[in-house]
């Protein structure tokens, strides 16, 4: 199985990909939008940056990571479009997309639901075997997603969106 894990983001949405069969590293990096472009554009390029990710992968599932914001309500909305562009594009193409909360990966990769960011991103270092901690952050991320989607789908049946 080939898993699409994404971080959702306006400005810079991270994407993962990796095969199952033996946690192998397809791809990774960033879909970017310049600050000073209209919101409008930036969700066009949005589309296009994922629609050329799906047409260039053949991926059997997509997870995304679930948003959560404490304060900013300008950025959630932003972000929750950009997100809702990239779950669109995906779904054009497969029938079930899943969601996995900040929490989940944490308890996923490490153990700890309150693990640190460099503990996750060392076990996404460890489990894939790589040299080094993807970057950016948004990549690591992304790569964490769809990590957690191939070790806990088949508890989690729920987390379908």
């Amino acid at each position: 199985m080939r898993v699409l894990g994404i971080d959702p983001g306006y400005g810079i949405i991270g994407f993962g990909i990796i095969e199952s069969n033996g946690n192998k590293v397809i791809d990774y990096g960033v879909i970017t939008t310049p600050k000073g472009m209209k919101m409008s554009e930036r969700l066009l390029t949005i589309d296009k940056g994922m629609n050329e990710l799906l047409d260039n992968y053949e991926v059997d599932a997509v997870a995304f990571e679930e948003l959560f914001f404490n304060t900013n309500q300008k950025t959630a909305v932003n972000v929750a479009m950009a997100r809702g562009v990239c779950m669109t594009a995906c779904k054009r193409r497969m029938n079930d997309l899943y969601e996995y909360t900040p929490l989940q990966i944490k308890q996923a990769l490490t153990g700890v639901g309150r693990a640190e960011k460099k503990q996750v991103q060392f076990m996404v270092k460890s489990i894939l075997g790589l040299k080094d901690i993807p970057k950016p952050d948004d990549a690591a991320d992304a790569l964490a997603v769809a990590l957690t989607h191939i070790q806990t789908n088949s508890v989690l049946v729920d987390n379908r969106i």
